[in-house]
């Protein structure tokens, strides 16, 4: 049976035009050969590379040598740092049965070691196998009944709480923060650590003076002057005299300096603020009618008073760079701000009359939206207050994640160090 010649017919023109796309893709070929992918300049590289989540960043620094080369640079740390948001860092406790054993034997070997299970990076094993070919300097244990912790985050966004990862575990306490970096008790050798959790690195610092945990109080800021990072120790000695020492992360080397007046503080109990070029502590529990402010580049101490009484509740901290004072007043919330140490005036800037606000905590403000984050203490939530739309929302959150105890101290995961060549600019 002869076929229909209208299916010929569309036969041929299928034809005709599967051979004249064929030569359109040849000829376009021959005018745009496949080769490299195409140039970007380095800057329009970096605003791309910029957008990457901070895991993805640390292991695109080794997809090629140009991007190492841009991820390591000041300009990127300086504008990656410029654009994260600040979080809560804190340690989770790990159960015995999960870690390794505390008790490493003497002399040791490196066959003897604990090993982390998965990727995690302990930062005493690393302190171990950098000593390791040099003679050991602890004694048969290395932290004795310490608990062991995971140093983990929170980050609020979108009316959420999530806990982040850093898979970094240590035996001692955060004592304090600065720019992305932290200050860590040194558990293998005493002394002290200065470490960036997101890029693992760390340096040792040598022993200061010792003390009881709860009479001392360790402040972490950065000189804008010499652009060097200074620690500051006050502790209580023998007499009842609160002392003051600092060390310079560029000499390492503990220095006495003339501490604040006698009587000033009564306790150590709040982490001080780094805010307008200086230190503040708040140095009573309750009713406290000043805070005490230490300049870091001079270390001169200065006793500031405060518009009212502080309160339990009430707490300083650092908000688009000024020092707040955020305090609650009848039923409502004021802030406060102090522009410098010397000129001591506090100016009212807000005042939160929405909500049930009695035993709202004041914890930190974030540094892009400069919500102020609080926590309740009837139930342990969390809440955020907008100045744009001044209203107060509470964040969900697993409570599993997040434990009840320990303190929290404000953060930025930045790749920052402490070499000159990574601190931020102005």
């Amino acid at each position: 049976m002869a076929k229909p010649v209208g299916n010929k017919n569309m036969g041929l023109l299928k034809s005709v035009e599967e051979r004249a796309l064929s030569k359109k893709m040849e000829d376009d070929q021959k005018k745009h050969p496949v080769g490299p992918a195409p140039y970007f300049h380095k800057d329009c590289m970096s605003n791309i590379l910029i957008w990457l989540p901070l895991e993805s960043l640390q292991n695109s620094r080794f997809v090629c040598k140009p991007w190492y080369n841009i991820i390591n640079s000041r300009t990127f740390i300086d504008s990656h740092f410029r654009r994260s948001e600040s979080v809560l860092i804190f340690l989770k406790s790990v159960s015995r049965e999960r870690s390794y054993p505390y008790s490493i034997p003497f002399p040791f070997s490196m066959t003897s070691m604990p090993e982390e299970q998965g990727n995690t990076f302990s930062v005493e094993v690393t302190l171990i196998q950098a000593n390791s070919k040099s003679v050991p300097i602890f004694g048969p244990h290395i932290a004795g009944n310490s608990s062991k912790f995971l140093i983990q985050f929170m980050e609020f966004k979108e009316g959420k709480i999530t806990v982040g990862k850093y898979n970094v575990s240590c035996l001692g306490n955060i004592r304090a923060t600065c720019n992305g970096l932290i200050l860590l008790d040194n558990r293998v050798k005493k002394g002290l650590i200065v470490m960036n959790p997101v890029t693992r690195k760390l340096i040792t610092l040598p022993l200061g003076t010792l003390c009881n945990y709860h009479k001392e109080s360790y402040g972490f800021a950065l000189n804008h002057v010499t652009r060097d990072y200074k620690v500051v120790h006050l502790f209580r000695d023998e007499f009842e005299y609160v002392t003051c020492e600092t060390l310079d992360l560029a000499t390492r080397s503990w220095r006495a300096v003339n501490g604040p007046s006698f009587g000033l503080f009564n306790w150590f109990g709040h982490a001080p603020v780094s805010a307008i070029g200086a230190l503040h502590w708040i140095p009573n529990y309750d009713n406290s009618d000043y805070i005490v402010s230490m300049e870091v580049e001079n270390e001169k101490f200065h006793i500031i008073p405060l518009p009212q009484s502080c309160t339990a509740h009430d707490r300083i901290m650092e908000m688009g760079g000024l020092l707040c004072f955020v305090t609650h007043e009848d039923l409502n919330i004021d802030i406060w701000n102090l522009k410098t140490v010397h000129e001591g005036i506090w100016t009212k800037q807000y005042s939160i009359t929405k909500g049930s606000l009695i035993d709202m905590v004041p914890l930190f403000s974030l540094r892009i939206s400069g919500d102020v984050i609080f926590r309740r203490k009837e139930d342990g939530s969390f809440h955020a207050y907008d100045f744009k739309s001044e209203a107060m929302r509470k964040f969900e959150m697993d409570k599993e994640c997040i434990p009840s105890f320990g303190s929290y101290l404000p953060h930025v995961n930045s790749l920052l160090s402490w070499t000159p060549s990574h601190y931020v600019s102005d």
